[in-house]
């Protein structure tokens, strides 16, 4: 089901894509762009159509068109393109990711596309997970740092390689399904 509260920002130098829900960041999308001679476009636009697609093909199994002429979020059939600027222009996404998100967007949904290179960049938000007391704010402790979750990551390889435990990390993400992760989500470690 489509919340209207959605909203979304790509940063084009930084290649990742942040579904916010109001002002909360939901979760960020590592993604692959226009490459320079075919750029992605930059601007604020809204979500002006959506399907479903059979896969198989450059464009995924989902479509989010945008209010620019030709220009979508999709998924894609090549995992290695991820990360690089590879499009003529799309926003393409990992295919779980995308059909994770396609059902919270709805229609005229904003999207601003962002060079990532205005000021002095364009800074990683904040990860707030949702909590379970929406009267107490979330507040990291000192020491904990955020990992962004890449390809082939288990909750289990991650709390090995950070001399952690499973039981932890989920402690410290409560808003994290254990069986649901994907590459560009972000965690907070001890």
């Amino acid at each position: 089901m489509s919340q209207s509260n959605m909203s979304i920002r790509i940063n084009l130098n930084g290649r990742y894509l942040y579904l916010y829900s109001g002002s909360q960041l939901y979760g960020s999308y590592r993604i692959a762009i226009g490459k320079p001679s075919t750029p992605s476009p930059i601007g604020k636009w809204n979500v002006a159509n959506k399907s479903i697609l059979a896969g198989g093909t450059v464009y995924g199994t989902r479509w989010i068109g945008l209010s620019t002429d030709n220009y979508g979020i999709h998924g894609n059939n090549n995992t290695n393109a991820i990360g690089k600027a590879v499009s003529l222009g799309c926003i393409r996404m990992y295919n779980n990711d995308i059909e994770n998100i396609f059902p919270l967007i709805a229609l005229n949904t904003p999207v601003e596309i962002l060079s990532g290179s205005q000021g002095s960049g364009y800074p990683l938000p904040e990860y707030k997970p949702k909590q379970n007391n929406p009267n107490k704010p979330y507040t990291p402790s000192p020491g904990k740092k955020i990992y962004v979750i890449k390809q082939g990551d288990t909750l289990w390889s991650i709390a090995q390689r950070h001399q952690t435990t499973v039981d932890i990390i989920i402690s410290l993400n409560p808003s994290i399904n254990p069986n649901l992760i994907y590459p560009g989500h972000l965690l907070y470690l001890p």
